[in-house]
């Protein structure tokens, strides 16, 4: 009987297909010490039943870097390992049947070129041609990708597992893990059970590859894992005469996919309302299990499928299959270091995706554990974007109800979820609520996006035109640029960093200069040793020995763990306090005028100049003011006491009567920093963004003692950029940009649009994006000739380094 040795570099638990995927890549790298344990036998939970599609375009660039090497891995690993793994490039078809579908697929044509994904756009005619045995009654447009395909999801697991071993990973089944040992912010091994037999094995890290266990497994470590197992169904028909091997074709407007297999076609769904499962638990003894069927629940799907592809009429089912797979709150999977320790990874709940993804997933959590740090930017699947209340079971529940449909639901621009709201809430919500407010939701908050006129339903009409609020949004940045505006900012993160060595440590994990007097506001980056950006903050003096870090909504654990992470022998304490404090912004150009109706407090540059805090009486109670602006105008940051937070709003919105103040929402602070070429973290500038390239060497001092960073920044000045981000206005007013639209610089392609808003003061959509500038001056940049290719259409674009708006900030100062 194999049992685990007493010690190994690393523990892997969980053999499915990512868990094998992590081992052999970390052999790869030069990892023998590797031992991966699974409880029952590899691939038992999810991977054996998958439905093996792999396709490359995803939703980010580095998302689909990671889907391409899956399929260029899988295409070499059955030479490598001599286990058969079934993979086929037979191309993949999506059809959309609406106007809406149509301009969604065609803009992710767009960005697959821009992305380096060959991809075709076909009529209907051509899909007949390509398909003759779908109905194209109905279909709009479509789009094919000749390198997509197929391959046997268990076979792939178990070729990656036997490389794993050749390259002398010790993978053994049968071997429960009972117990994660660990001490501080570290695990120092597992316990088991086999056959009876117990045992320990200490360990450098572990890895979470549990699957759909991964969050039970997660919480033996006290490590916050959130997913849910829902039931995922598709058919197999007999053997169809004739069948031979056709392209695999989505038709997410009826939340259907279809792979002939070995002569049969397999029919699956992601289906708009799913079924949770497991809620009690899922049973220990679980391997290669099928869930009860469902026939009433997947009529309506197979019933369109068989107008669609007529031939299902005649054919039988050979195969009704129900299985379980994990599904994320939202809809990515998770991968990384856990913020809760230093040595325990994530690789879990992949969306169904998780063939697709394994490959590529594997290399770059291997690659991040081998260096220390990511290898390119993982923010849309790093676990630390999870909220440590989206463990929550009931919320789980509710969530995953919806997340396997939107796979195949339309992605609209700004679409919101409508499941497990309204957990976090501002403590002006209700006010807002009364006001017309339309909320979103962000990192569980419920933030204002919009505020509705009277009359107007308070609610979104998704387009992928011009949605109902255009002209709402539009409004609200008129009255900011022209007059005064008021929103809520109470969801963006709050952290306290405190104590005799806050300078000190804020100098080392920071690129700016904190030693700066009482009430100074820093604009600042947390930077990596590369010279890429890991958080995107501001920095406030409250007094000497404590700051205010205020940081994204989305980023907050993050950020707060980045430096917990660099705390070393600092005497400081870190605390989150972003629940303690409300916050209402107030900017505009007759901001000034408003906050002297309700406080005695002196406003005036002498006082308060841009870039300073000050503690003032607000009505009847006490605030801090910031003097700070993302949106490019004169305005402060109101921070108040939570149990304050419903009068001093009562006495703005009183006091804003007579200067027509208006309340304003999220959508309009985007449009509106877009117009001052402000950057958003996450979009625009990441991990893998050097701070000089994404112009933001103004907020680094290299002159004050070693920072994380400092050398990366300091050689990149003398080797020169290679590539720098402009800000791009559409020649046409009617396009909308949104993000990762094609930049193409003198008839080539060079780029993407990192993000993307509309411009309502300067009257046209704009964007921000790298473009590569290796050996040129900034005015060899701009002579350039610039289209954005949208949706197939290239529109003339202006382009500036410096902000179209204002580019002095005179605004913001006055």
């Amino acid at each position: 009987m194999a049992v685990p040795p007493s010690h190994a570099r690393v523990v892997i638990i969980g053999g499915g297909v990512i868990g094998c995927s992590v081992a052999y890549h970390l052999t790869k790298l030069g990892w023998n010490d590797v031992v991966l344990l699974e409880r029952k036998q590899l691939t038992s939970g999810t991977t054996w039943h998958a439905a093996g599609l792999i396709a490359q375009l995803r939703a980010t660039a580095n998302m689909t870097k990671l889907a391409k090497y899956s399929q260029e891995l899988y295409g070499n690993l059955e030479a490598e390992t001599g286990v058969a793994t079934g993979f086929k490039r037979c191309g993949s078809i999506t059809v959309a049947l609406s106007e809406e579908r149509r301009e969604e697929i065609l803009r992710q044509a767009a960005m697959a070129r821009a992305f380096g994904v060959d991809v075709e756009e076909i009529s209907p005619s051509e899909v007949k041609v390509r398909y003759e045995h779908l109905n194209i009654d109905g279909v709009t447009g479509a789009v094919y990708l000749d390198k997509d395909g197929q391959g046997d999801p268990a076979n792939i697991a178990l070729a990656l597992a036997k490389g794993a071993r050749q390259g002398g990973a010790q993978v053994i089944e049968r071997t429960r893990v009972t117990r994660i040992a660990r001490e501080g912010r570290r695990v120092t091994g597992v316990d088991w059970e086999k056959d009876g037999v117990q045992g320990h094995i200490t360990a450098d890290m572990v890895v979470n590859c549990g699957g759909m266990w991964g969050h039970e497994v997660g919480r033996m470590a006290g490590v916050n894992v959130p997913l849910h197992a829902c039931e995922h169904f598709y058919i197999v028909t007999e053997a169809i005469a004739g069948l031979s091997q056709l392209p695999v074709l989505r038709v997410p407007d009826e939340c259907a996919y279809y792979k002939e297999d070995a002569g049969k076609m397999l029919l699956g769904a992601f289906e708009p309302n799913a079924k949770p499962w497991g809620m009690a638990g899922i049973s220990p003894d679980f391997e290669f299990d099928q869930l009860p069927e469902d026939f009433d629940h997947f009529e309506p799907i197979l019933e369109a499928a068989v107008e669609r592809m007529p031939m299902l009429a005649q054919a039988g089912i050979h195969t009704f299959f129900n299985g379980p797979e994990s599904f994320t709150p939202d809809d990515a999977y998770h991968l990384g270091l856990a913020p809760e320790l230093d040595n325990f990874w994530v690789a879990a709940g992949f969306n169904s995706i998780g063939i697709q993804s394994a490959g590529g997933a594997g290399m770059a959590l291997a690659q991040w554990m081998e260096d220390g740090q990511k290898p390119f930017d993982l923010g849309d699947v790093d676990i630390a974007r999870m909220q440590p209340f989206q463990g929550n079971k009931s919320y789980l529940f509710e969530r995953s109800r919806e997340t396997l449909g939107l796979l195949y639901a339309d992605h609209f621009p700004f679409r919101q979820k409508v499941t497990a709201r309204g957990v976090r809430r501002s403590p002006f919500h209700q006010h807002l609520l009364d006001n017309g407010a339309v909320m979103g939701e962000l990192a569980g908050w419920e933030r204002v996006n919009w505020i509705a006129k009277p009359g107007q339903k308070p609610e979104y009409e998704y387009s992928w035109k011009r949605q109902n609020f255009f002209d709402n949004v539009a409004q609200e940045v008129a009255a900011i640029r022209t007059n005064v505006g008021m929103y809520d900012m109470s969801s963006f993160g709050k952290i306290r960093v405190e104590g005799r060595d806050a300078v000190a440590f804020l100098n080392y994990v920071g690129g700016g200069q904190y030693d700066v007097p009482v009430g100074k506001i820093v604009y600042t980056q947390f930077l990596n040793p590369r010279g890429g950006i890991e958080a995107d903050v501001t920095v406030t003096r409250i007094s000497e020995t404590a700051f205010l870090v205020v940081t994204p909504a989305a980023t907050r654990l993050a950020d707060q763990i980045w430096m917990m992470r660099h705390l070393g022998d600092f005497n400081v304490v870190i605390t989150d306090v972003t629940a303690g404090e409300a916050v209402l912004a107030v900017m505009g150009p007759r901001a000034r005028d408003l906050l002297q109706k309700v406080s005695p407090n002196d406003f005036g540059n002498a006082v308060n100049p841009f870039g300073t805090a000050q503690e003032i009486e607000l009505g009847m109670g006490l605030a801090r003011a910031h003097r700070v602006t993302y949106v490019g105008e004169l305005g402060w940051e109101i921070y108040m006491s939570a149990d304050m937070a419903g009068h001093m709003f009562e006495t703005l919105m009183e006091a804003g009567q007579v200067l027509d103040l208006k309340l304003c929402g999220m959508h309009m602070m985007d449009c509106a920093r877009m117009e001052k070429g402000f950057r958003h973290f996450g979009h625009d500038i990441t991990c893998e963004d050097h701070v000089l390239e994404a112009g933001l060497g103004f907020a680094v001092k290299t002159d004050k003692a070693d920072f994380i960073g400092r050398d990366a920044v300091l050689r990149k000045k003398d080797e020169g950029l290679k590539k720098r981000l402009l800000q791009f206005k559409l020649s046409d007013p009617e396009p909308l940009l949104y993000h990762n639209e094609p930049v193409m610089r003198d008839g080539d392609l060079v780029g993407f649009l990192s993000s993307g808003a509309y411009g309502h003061t300067l009257g046209g959509a704009m964007g921000l994006g790298y473009v590569p500038c290796e050996g040129e001056t900034p005015a060899q940049v701009l002579a350039s000739e610039y289209y954005i290719d949208v949706a197939g259409r290239l529109v003339k674009a202006e382009v500036s380094l410096k902000p179209m708006y204002d580019p002095t900030s005179d605004r913001v100062k006055v």
